[in-house]
């Protein structure tokens, strides 16, 4: 970052001396105080940032209460914290932070028969779900959140879920927990016993009038305390499990849980209704309550991107049902169907259907952030709730408050209980902004109240709400609160600030340090989605850690580095973390020269999986090319960039020494040195040159009699480095195929064009710009004629980072918007060709530049009709170009094939095709597993050389 561009750096607080050296003393867990560890848990997926002093992990509840202890002598406050997707910001702190993800994480007990379940706070959501399946159960509440929060975060913020109309909160699922307070003490709570500390009885005995009236009557009442569960009329005796649930870390930490598990349903159905307005769903979801549905759902037409699947109309309904069998779901969710005075409404009993509806809704926290023109898109009133009869009128309101105020949102959420999620347009970046923010936010809260509803309906108070807790439950119930938080915690030492005397809602928010308006970062990269902004582009992570999902999700890719290593450093919304607090320089104080920065963007594969899986888009691929470039500008680089980043150049001075280098390769002492002059992991073969390049092939193969008739006649196939000079075969095949469907004649590739792919993947952005423009000069495009790339890589960078890099070169985007796969273009000039028909399996991998950049849907289109039967693999293959071949990367190289495309491969069928695209995935499946596998297009050549039908 240019000096020009850093922001003023604020002094951040120090722990206390002989606080570190005391927790380390007193705990088996790992304590971090360093830039790193405190960068990654600045944030939540609020709208705010607080800066800890330190970060533990601790190893079981002794180590919890040890450090409590330690941090009451010292003073240091505590902020418990799960998966970190909070959207309040109460899972951020100015203390010691404990990460009850690392270690803590065991179902220590389930049992099928009493239908419960005992878990220590860092269990997964999923994980649990998946450990009672076998037994016909699940937990509950399932916020979209499942894949990656956790237990003890549900409980903290007392989470729903869109199946909270079946099965309730998780105070409703809840059973007993131990916990343990500021200073030491553990305490078991549980139904019908004590109630709490000494006190809390007694201040609950003198107030029993306000209790008893002062609570709203709705399903999903989550802001403040719960102590109404106190009252000693409530069913089965005072519930100190229900009060504590919701108190998001501000009165003990739970060290373990014993949980509800509920039957699940053996079938499920979806019942998908169209509406012709958002108030109009809202208005209908009560009606189809008595109908015992297990989840309704509603958004409308904004949030919707492409409404594929979808009924006709503005705003949907989801409506879920269950069975024993499928019939009896598709039964139950047919009758829904028929009662509900819908505009057009389809039922869906598919599994793949279902979850690509789901998907859309799932994912709305994150596409929510960004409207349809690009404008930015916050949390802050993410979850009122009011009753469900009162939906509709609360929108109509709601919408017009919006328009009063200039603001814009895409209200979406859990119709059937009265809850409602929205990211809207606020501007937080001005003081301008944050003023209406406030105004906004008083006046909403008062519109809620007047509508009987809750300020928080699922995701808690936290910063966001609770300084507006008078105005739902008056100043004498909320003074109430404060003094059994007091009870709870006499020394406030639990995540201050948070539900009893809260900070202000204007004030810590994350978006101050960073360089504002008119102080742009200086950058190389164009940043089209974000208006050219650095910033900008790193704010796109709001933290809702997809990322941290720990196992494959089908075809998804990201994010494989954080699959294998379980770092909060190596997923994402780490990274993404580290890059704003590098631009705000609190933290991370040395800009682009950061080292906290470039070793955890060292691990990241640059697969691009999270430009297409991440909701919000983050490019992490960019990012770190862009960081690199920044980080080594006039400084020495790494071997492996010298020797892979321009590795097209070596390649071209290499291959009429084809056969002597191949040799010399073969000899180990030498390729031993090689690789390591050049940077390269030992484990590693070096691949074989081409004797023969492609261009050279096919230039003789036009010197021998072929000529070109006509220009419109002809196939323009981009000559890439791998095809080029180390598969060439794949290129041959290529020309067959076009040559064989379209019956045009595959034009010989100018030379020297390259489309800058390793440079740009090391961070050589300046030469990568040189390269692309010689490239522009020499390619010669023919105007209305696609450019067939084979390698998924390179045609990923030409569709993107060529653009990005020349955004003033109008040849750039033209050229960007020619590139086609085999696939598409054959797909687009040869509709009618009849492929030869193979019939049989096929294993293997999608790229994942492929998956992220150009999408596979024709390719799956082409081996149907191929009778290629199967799904490729996701995730990535772990070499991912010059990656796993850098020195330091073979064990997560490795990890990443692992996952998915090696036991793919070895659990094949005899016969089954081995399919990658790409020359990466191709290279690792013969390095690790010893199989070859194929282009697609060798595939479809080898079919017409047999002469198959």
């Amino acid at each position: 970052m240019a000096e020009q561009h850093r922001p003023h750096r604020r002094p951040t607080a120090e722990a206390p001396d002989g606080f570190a050296a005391a927790l380390r003393s007193a705990v088996r867990g790992e304590a971090d105080f360093g830039p790193t560890a405190r960068a990654l848990t600045t944030m939540d997926a609020s709208n705010y940032r607080r800066v800890p002093l330190g970060v533990l992990a601790p190893r079981d509840a002794d180590d919890i209460a040890a450090a409590l202890t330690v941090c009451q002598e010292y003073g240091v406050p505590v902020v418990p914290r799960g998966g970190g997707t909070s959207i309040a910001g109460q899972a951020t702190g100015t203390g010691l932070v404990l990460d009850l993800t690392r270690h803590l994480r065991s179902i220590l007990a389930l049992d099928p028969a009493a239908r419960t379940a005992t878990v220590q706070p860092g269990v997964i959501l999923d994980d649990l779900r998946a450990a009672a399946a076998p037994h016909g159960l699940t937990f509950g509440p399932d916020p979209s959140t499942h894949s990656r929060c956790t237990l003890g975060g549900m409980i903290g913020n007392n989470s729903c879920g869109a199946h909270s109309v079946a099965w309730g909160t998780t105070a409703d699922n809840v059973r007993a927990l131990e916990v343990v307070r500021y200073g030491g003490e553990a305490l078991r709570l549980e139904q019908g016993r004590a109630v709490g500390p000494h006190g809390v009885r007694e201040l609950i005995g003198a107030h029993l009038a306000l209790l008893r009236t002062g609570y709203p009557d709705l399903p999903r009442r989550i802001s403040g305390y719960a102590l109404d569960a106190l009252l000693p009329e409530h069913p089965g005796g005072p519930d100190p499990v229900r009060a504590f649930c919701g108190s998001e870390g501000t009165l003990a930490v739970v060290t373990e849980a014993t949980v509800r598990l509920v039957e699940a349903p053996r079938a499920r159905a979806l019942a998908v209704l169209g509406y012709a307005d958002e108030s109009a769903a809202a208005e209908a979801a009560p009606g189809l309550l008595p109908y015992r549905p297990l989840t309704v759902e509603g958004m409308a037409a904004d949030l919707v991107r492409e409404p594929a699947g979808l009924p006709r109309g503005a705003a949907w309904l989801f409506v879920e049902t269950g069975g024993a069998t499928p019939a009896e779901a598709r039964a139950h969710a047919e009758r829904i169907l028929r009662a509900a005075d819908a505009v057009d409404g389809t039922v869906v009993t598919d599994p793949a259907g279902q979850r690509a509806l789901w998907r859309i809704r799932e994912d709305a926290s994150g596409t929510a952030t960004r409207m349809p023109d690009g404008t930015e898109a916050w949390p802050g009133w993410e979850d009122c709730a009011v009753p469900p009869a009162r939906l509709g009128p609360y929108l109509r309101d709601f919408r017009a408050l919006l328009t009063q105020h200039g603001l814009r949102g895409t209200p979406y959420g859990h119709f059937g209980d009265g809850c409602i999620h929205v990211r809207i347009d606020f501007d937080l970046l001005t003081p301008a902004g944050v003023s209406r923010f406030r105004r906004f936010s008083e006046e909403l809260a008062d519109l809620v109240v007047a509508h009987g509803g809750s300020l928080s309906g699922e995701h808690g108070d936290g910063q966001a709400r609770a300084e507006l807790l008078p105005r739902m439950y008056g100043d004498e119930l909320v003074g109430i609160f404060g003094r059994f938080k007091d009870l709870w915690d006499p020394d406030g030492g639990l995540n201050p600030g948070m539900l009893a005397r809260p900070v202000p809602l204007d004030t810590n928010l994350r978006f101050d340090v960073l360089p504002g308006p008119g102080r742009p970062v200086d950058v190389e990269f164009g940043y089209p989605q974000d208006g050219g902004d650095f910033a900008g582009a790193v704010r796109r992570c709001v933290g809702v850690a997809k990322c941290r999902t720990e196992t494959a999700p089908g075809a998804g890719v990201m994010c494989p580095s954080y699959r294998v290593t379980g770092e909060e450093a190596h997923s994402t919304r780490g990274r993404a973390r580290l890059l704003h607090e590098m631009l705000a320089g609190e933290v991370i104080t040395d800009g682009w020269r950061s080292t906290e920065v470039r070793d955890a963007l060292d691990l990241c594969v640059s697969c691009k999986g999270c430009r297409s899986d991440c909701p919000v888009g983050v490019d992490m691929a960019t990012y770190k090319a862009e960081f690199l470039h920044h980080h080594y500008r006039g400084r020495l680089r790494p071997a492996a960039h010298y020797a892979l980043g321009r590795l097209p150049r070596w390649l071209r001075l290499a291959a009429p020494f084809a056969r002597p280098l191949n040799a010399l390769a073969r000899i180990r002492p030498l390729a031993a040195l090689a690789k390591r002059l050049a940077g390269i992991t030992p484990e590693r073969t070096i691949p074989e040159l081409a004797t023969e390049t492609y261009s050279r092939w096919l230039r003789g193969r036009h010197g021998k009699g072929r000529h070109i008739v006509s220009s419109s006649r002809v196939v323009q196939v981009w000559a890439d480095t791998f095809t080029e000079h180390l598969s060439p075969q794949v290129g041959r095949a290529a020309v067959r195929v076009l040559e064989e469907a379209t019956g045009r004649t595959v034009l010989p590739p100018p030379s020297g064009v390259c489309c800058g792919l390793t440079y740009v993947s090391t961070g050589q952005l300046d030469a990568a710009r040189a390269v692309m423009r010689r490239t522009l000069d020499r390619i010669g495009l023919l105007p209305g004629h696609p450019l067939v790339v084979l390698e998924p890589s390179c045609a990923a960078t030409l569709r993107t980072d060529l653009p990005e890099l020349l955004p003033d070169d109008p040849r750039a985007h033209e050229l960007a918007f020619s590139v086609r796969t085999l696939a598409q273009y054959l797909e687009e000039y040869a509709p009618d060709w009849t492929p030869p028909r193979l019939d049989r399996p096929a294993v293997g991998q999608t790229h994942c530049h492929q998956h992220a950049v150009l999408g596979d849907a024709a390719e799956r289109r082409l081996r149907e009709r191929m009778g290629l039967t199967g799904e490729l693999s996701g995730g990535c293959c772990g070499l991912a170009g010059n990656f796993g071949f850098e020195k330091g990367h073979w064990g997560v190289s490795v990890a990443c094939a692992e996952e998915q495309l090696l036991p793919a491969v070895r659990g094949a069928e005899p016969g089954a095709e081995v399919l990658a695209d790409g020359f990466s995935c191709r290279t690792q499946l013969d390095q690790l597993a010893g199989r070859r596998a194929r282009h697609l297009a060798e595939v479809i050549a080898e079919g017409l050389e047999d002469g198959r039908p």
